[in-house]
Parts: C-alpha cells; structure tokens; sequence
C-alpha cells in the first residue's frame, strides 16, 4: 500500500504554521483559539436555545454589536462579562481550568 509523503499530522501542522509548542508564535496561536472556542462555545449555546444575538443581548444587558464581536472573536472579553452571558442570558454555569508551570519548569523550560 503506498503512502502519501504530503499527509502530515496536526500537530506536525501546527508545528509548521505556527512554531513548536513553547514558542511565543505558538503560545500567541493557542491564546487567540482558546478566544475563538469561547466565542464558538456562545454562539453554538445561543442557537441551540433559539435565541438571537439581540436576543441574548437584551438578556444581559449588552448590545447585539458586543455579542456579535464576542462570537466572531474581535472582541476581548472580561470575566464578569462572560459570566453574566453564560448564567444569565444562556441559564448555564462557567467552569475554568488551568494549567500552571511549577516555578523549575518555567524558568528552565523542563519539568522537574
């Protein structure tokens, strides 16, 4: 069975586009598609509760303009902000997680 040289993995993808995991082009990639799954995550939760963006901005007391520039991710958003979208105009919760380096490892960039 032959092999296609051209097919590569997504991660060797990513390695190309945007550098090797640990590299500021590739830390700025994965900062800016952490943003954009957040504005995704709204707008999936927005229409599957049949609501539209004027909609949902009334709830919440923001503008059709805002929640339109948090979807489509060309718009910073904060905390309280996302918090408030979430409970109180889409009736959910927000859960975090977070990853942190312990100090050994940020500084020399191995794990201890």
């Amino acid at each position: 069975m032959k092999t296609d040289k051209r097919i590569t993995s997504f991660d060797d993808h990513l390695d190309e586009q945007y550098g090797k995991v640990g590299t500021e082009s590739r830390k700025e990639f994965q900062e800016e598609f952490e943003t954009f799954k957040i504005g995704v995550l709204i707008q999936e939760a927005r229409k599957k509760q049949h609501l539209t963006q004027q909609q949902l901005a009334e709830k919440v007391g923001t503008t059709k303009n805002y929640i339109s520039r948090i979807e489509n991710n060309a718009s910073d958003i904060r905390l309280s902000t996302l918090m408030r979208i979430i409970r109180e105009g889409l009736g959910g919760s927000l859960k975090l997680s977070l990853d942190v380096l312990d100090c050994a490892e940020s500084t020399t960039g191995n794990k201890v």
